[in-house]
């Protein structure tokens, strides 16, 4: 397939994004090229669109950004026989070496060669985009574009919750944005006997709460600490998942932990955290777990089937449908926080 197509590119060293016209891409032996039918904004392409320090030191512009999407095969390359033209996907982001001594012992998702589709490499906010086909992830033919979409991202809230157990346990969110939301709507799915959720923004608590919460803290209106414990009988929170990546915040959660808790933290702090190491880790013998990813293919199963059964339904807090022309208008709701997650549509 040749010719162009409308993209939004990261053009330039600084602020912002264009609607631009650019080439098809075109596809090697052993990907595929994807109609894109559904793309959501995630945190990191906020990262991207405001020119953060990490941003900089990471991506090199002009490229298209974008790594989350839902779509239809329309070209296969001569060595792909796993996908055939009409087949509906979304795609496994991180692609990784397969030689490196994490991915020989099977742990593809920590892969120390790992690039990421739409950062190190053309992303997905166009009308089509290319892929390695063992990248791929074959989606049920009922589930909505919007919902498919979502499915990577929501891979990091599967493995942040799931990373240990949780059923009849207590569980805090810290951090109510796109990804937080999903794990309060999986902990809940997985047994949790409450989920606690905390947040500065009225607006994702209220989301929360629609995702499953049994509670919702704003942290600058109350005590988070203190709510945590009155609600645990002064014992503490037993799962701890830190999606803020706020300072503050941190300290709080691993204050709230309960003695032999677990914290897992997906958040990305932009600046260093201060913790007690001795009292709020050592001498409470808590898990600290880094948590990047998902595991490959194994989050994919839990995702898809989450979904599919409908234990975990994402409807609330996919909050706005935009066009691939509007993207402007989805990072401001983004920086602004008045939204759940943002779709756009090619």
């Amino acid at each position: 397939m040749s010719g162009t197509m409308k993209a939004i590119v990261k053009h330039h060293r600084g602020v912002g994004a264009e609607l631009q016209e650019v080439q098809i891409p075109v596809i090697k032996e052993n990907e595929v090229l994807i109609k894109v039918k559904a793309t959501s904004i995630c945190g990191t392409d906020v990262h991207i669109y405001n020119w953060d320090e990490w941003s900089a030191s990471r991506v090199n512009p002009p490229y298209v950004f974008g790594h989350e999407f839902a779509g239809e095969v329309v070209k296969v390359g001569s060595k792909v026989n796993t996908f055939k033209e009409g087949d509906y996907v979304s795609a496994e982001t991180h692609l990784v070496c397969g030689h490196c001594p994490q991915c020989l012992t099977g742990k593809y998702h920590i892969c120390e060669n790992t690039q990421i589709i739409g950062v190190d490499t053309q992303g997905c906010f166009a009308e089509y985009v290319a892929l390695p086909a063992e990248n791929l992830w074959k989606n049920p033919e009922e589930m909505p574009t919007d919902i498919a979409s979502v499915q990577e991202p929501m891979g990091n809230a599967v493995h942040t919750v799931l990373n240990g157990d949780v059923a009849g346990k207590s569980v805090a969110v810290i951090g109510c944005g796109p990804i937080g939301l999903m794990a309060v709507g999986v902990a809940k799915a997985a047994g949790a006997s409450q989920v606690l959720a905390f947040d500065l923004n009225e607006y994702r608590l209220e989301l929360a709460s629609q995702m499953g919460a049994t509670t919702v803290v704003n942290s600058g209106k109350e005590d988070p600490v203190a709510k945590a414990k009155s609600l645990t009988d002064g014992h503490g929170i037993d799962v701890v998942c830190e999606m803020s990546g706020h300072p503050i915040a941190m300290d709080q959660g691993f204050k709230m932990i309960t003695n032999g808790g677990r914290m897992s933290i997906l958040s990305l702090p932009t600046k260093p955290v201060t913790i007690d190491v001795t009292n709020d880790i050592v001498f409470k013998g808590i898990e600290v777990q880094g948590i990047t990813g998902r595991k490959m293919y194994e989050t994919w199963q839990q995702v898809s089937r989450l979904l599919h059964s409908k234990q975990v339904d994402l409807t609330p807090m996919i909050t706005h449908h935009l066009r691939l022309e509007e993207f402007e208008k989805g990072f401001q709701l983004m920086n602004e926080g008045k939204c759940g997650k943002v779709v756009l549509h090619p």
